[in-house]
Order: C-alpha cells, then sequence, then structure tokens
C-alpha cells in the first residue's frame, strides 16, 4: 500500500466549483510568498481536512485515531497550530537501530509540535482456519495493527517540552501522567494512555526525519485508510476534532479554500436555519 501523497495537485483543480477554482487562482496571482500560519490557526481541523480532500489528498491529511487527552475538556477551545519536530521510536529490542547522544525532548525546535511516532506490534486476530472461506469475501492472510501497549510521552518530557518553547505533542502511541499534563496545560494528543514508561520497551531512533504514519486496526483493500506522511515543518493543526498534517508547499492553497469553505457552510447554516432544509441548501452553496 503506497503513501498517499501530494502529488499532481494541479490536476486535482478540475474537480473544484468555479467559485474555488477562482479562489486559487486569485491566492496565486497576488504571490503570497509566505503562508500565514496565523490565519490557518483560525481554522478548525476539519476545515483544514475539506480543504485537503478538495485538493485531492485522500486521506484530508488526518493523522488517524489520535485524541485530545490533555488539556481536560472545557469552555475554553485547545488549538495547535505550529511546525512538526518529528520523533521516530523503534522497539528497545533493536538492537541495530542506532542511538540518540542527546534525548529528544532537549533538542526541540522552540515554537514547534512534537509529533511522535511509536513502533506498532502486528498480530492476527482471528484462528488461523477462521479465515479460509472465501465465501465471506475476507482474504486469507489479514493483519491487526495494535500499539505497544507502554507510553512514549510522561510528565517529565512535557515539563522538557515547555521548557524548550514546544506548543504540544501528538503521539501515534500512549501517553501517561495525564494529571501532570493537564495540570501545565500542555496539548497532549495520543492513541490512548498507560501507566507503563518508555525505556523498557521502546527508544527513540532519530529525530526531524519523514514519518510514515499508518492507522489501527485492519486496513487492506482498495478501501483501507491510506498511509499518511508527516515531513519534518509540516503544519500540524489539532483540536478536539482530531490532528491534521498539511504539507508546507499545500499551505497556501489549503488557507484559502478553507475561507472559501467557511464562507459557503455559513450559507448553508443561515439558509437550514431558516427552514430551507439541508439538501436544497447544499444544493444552492456547494452545488450538490
Amino acid at each position: 500500500m503506497g503513501i498517499a501523497g501530494h502529488d499532481d495537485i494541479d490536476s486535482k483543480e478540475t474537480q473544484l466549483s468555479t467559485w474555488e477554482q477562482c479562489a486559487l487562482c486569485n491566492t496565486r496571482q497576488a504571490q503570497m510568498s509566505t503562508p500565514d500560519a496565523h490565519s490557518l490557526s483560525s481554522f478548525s481541523s476539519c476545515e483544514v481536512s475539506d480543504a485537503l480532500i478538495k485538493l485531492g489528498v485522500p486521506h484530508g491529511g488526518l493523522i488517524p485515531d489520535v485524541y485530545m487527552f490533555s488539556p481536560a475538556p472545557s469552555a475554553a477551545p485547545v488549538k495547535i497550530c505550529a511546525p512538526a519536530y518529528t520523533v521516530k521510536m523503534v522497539p528497545a529490542s533493536d538492537k541495530n537501530a542506532p542511538n540518540l547522544s542527546t534525548h529528544f525532548v532537549d533538542t526541540v525546535t522552540p515554537g514547534s509540535v512534537i509529533v511522535i511516532d511509536a513502533p506498532p506490534r502486528s498480530v492476527c486476530p482471528y484462528p488461523s482456519n477462521f479465515l479460509t472461506y472465501s465465501n465471506i469475501g475476507y482474504p486469507t492472510c489479514m493483519v491487526l495493527r495494535l500499539e505497544t501497549k507502554n507510553a512514549v510521552w510522561g510528565g517529565l518530557m512535557t515539563a522538557g517540552a515547555q521548557a524548550r518553547g514546544a506548543v504540544g505533542v501528538v503521539i501515534s502511541g500512549r501517553c501517561r501522567d495525564l494529571s501532570e499534563h493537564r495540570a501545565a496545560g500542555f496539548p497532549v494528543f495520543a492513541r490512548g494512555h498507560s501507566t507503563l514508561g518508555q525505556g523498557t520497551f521502546v527508544r527513540p531512533l532519530a529525530v526531524n526525519i519523514p514519518l510514515v504514519i499508518l492507522p489501527l486496526g485492519i486496513e487492506q483493500g482498495p478501501d483501507a485508510f491510506p498511509p499518511l506522511e508527516v515531513n519534518p515543518g509540516d503544519w500540524i493543526i489539532a483540536d478536539e476534532d482530531g490532528v491534521v498534517c498539511v504539507s508546507q508547499h499545500m499551505m497556501t492553497d489549503v488557507l484559502k479554500l478553507a475561507v472559501v469553505g467557511r464562507e459557503i457552510d455559513a450559507r448553508c447554516m443561515q439558509d437550514i436555519k431558516a427552514g430551507k432544509g439541508v439538501q436544497a441548501s447544499f444544493l444552492k452553496h456547494r452545488g450538490k
């Protein structure tokens, strides 16, 4: 299964509405030399995902199966919008992989969000003869991807990250010490939590390298959720709805389409509240 990247974006623009295509043209004609990250931070992860889907990115930038664990839910919204500082983990049993000379938290770039990929473990969840029946429509080999049961992020790392000026952490894996993260007000997004620490089970392999993040569970066939590549410096937008990654070279187009999408949704909302119906409102403003 290949990585769903951001190639051939121009060919995808034919799928956009006339209004959306004009928005992109106007953006490029304005020759915005530097994407406005502050403006991007005003949009939700859902709005950013919608823009990426319109640009032909099949996963919409979603880092799958990751949820907000800190701060605790409250009336105040929590939002991360920052460039990625990536960390790749390997099993502690891997003696051939190189070791970092410095703890990865101590080299975090100020203003960045730490993105950690913990090593998964793959198991077959069924008896050996369970999937041999062709009449049930399943292949004879399916693999269930599970995250390691230990955490790769704890309270001491949050203290170090805050001291370095990091704005949050996103983990394809588990965290622990929830009360410490919440007391510090440090945003932590993860796939789960645990009581187990990192050292016995996994260790960092490298920082600021491309990560390929896969979904949990059984993912095979043409409808499988595509893997996501996170590169150092890609923009991470995270809130209570989820976590989205935006490739650096797509920032300008994503920002413009997010603006257009918000305007369209506002018009839909106005008409729906006025009793004009969801289908009619979508057809009028979204064109379908």
